[in-house]
């Protein structure tokens, strides 16, 4: 499945690299899709057309279909992984806000200006990695990269609008970026692990696809939900699926574990939760909490 997902994202990366999107044509829904899913994934569609562009929104639809008809996947369920894939396929970034902020501008005769902070390396992550790789680096080497810098998004001067198309003319190549390459990376995994669940422990897998939104965002906000995330499915939800960790509610420890992460990038306090439910379930002492509550 992991080896399909990889194949489905380059197939769709160079489509759009080759101009196959030319054509604006809009991916049909996924065959068999339930009723009760379509409005989600229609919109969904929708956004990530508007988002990248056609060849994107069928990778989208390429990835729903995977959970189609899978044993253990109800319509609310599928509904959630349709909705849930849609926000993090559409993350924000530089490009991202700039095309939001260009659309403010159908329907008013006032511009105005937002202010968001970054960190150097998210703006230079967002160029595509055969150049950004390189400024990374030195970046680093310089002690710069994690720098936090304040960037206009202005539509208030015509300076400020050219700037945001220019902004969001880079949409073409976000693909080829250095985010969106680690922004692949996760969904297959996310997804990778709600199909695990679904194999080793059914129960879980409500508490595992609402993982998806610990990730929201930029700057530190996104950096640390992404950190938090890879903690709590790292130290629980992979050890339970590789039958190292006997841990008979992972979706109750995974809520238990969520309910101690706090915005604290030494993540102390989520550590030390992991590290108890670890040594209780070795123990064989485990009571979760109802993984419902996710």
């Amino acid at each position: 499945m992991a080896d399909r997902g990889f194949l489905s994202s380059l197939r769709y990366l160079f489509a759009d690299f080759i101009g196959e999107d030319d054509d604006d044509t809009a991916p049909f829904l996924p065959e068999g899709l339930p009723e009760p899913v379509m409005a989600v994934a229609s919109e969904a569609i929708h956004r990530l057309i508007d988002y990248q562009g056609p060849s994107y929104a069928r990778l989208y639809v390429d990835r729903l279909q995977r959970f189609i008809g899978k044993r253990g996947v109800d319509d609310a369920m599928l509904g959630e992984i349709a909705r849930l894939m849609a926000l993090r396929m559409s993350y924000e970034d530089p490009i991202r806000i700039a095309q939001l902020k260009l659309a403010e501008l159908q329907g008013r005769s006032a511009g105005s200006v937002d202010v968001k902070k970054f960190r150097v390396e998210e703006l230079i992550g967002a160029l595509p990695a055969i150049i950004s790789e390189y400024l990374i680096d030195a970046l680093e080497w310089l002690g710069w990269a994690q720098r936090r810098v304040s960037i206009r998004f202005s539509t208030a001067s015509r300076y400020g609008i050219r700037r945001l198309k220019m902004e969001a003319g880079l949409r073409r190549w976000r693909l080829f970026s250095v985010r969106y390459a680690r922004e692949r990376v996760w969904v297959e995994r996310w997804l990778h692990m709600i199909d695990r669940s679904l194999t080793k422990q059914p129960q879980a897998a409500p508490a595992i696809i609402q993982t998806a939104t610990m990730i929201e965002g930029y700057g530190d906000v996104y950096r640390q939900g992404m950190a938090d995330w890879n903690a709590i499915i790292d130290g629980l939800a992979k050890p339970t699926f590789d039958g190292v960790l006997a841990l008979s509610d992972l979706g109750g420890a995974v809520t238990e574990a969520r309910a101690a992460a706090l915005p604290d990038p030494r993540q102390s306090a989520l550590k030390r939760k992991i590290a108890e439910i670890r040594a209780r379930a070795t123990a064989g002492l485990y009571v979760g909490v109802s993984s419902e509550k996710t």
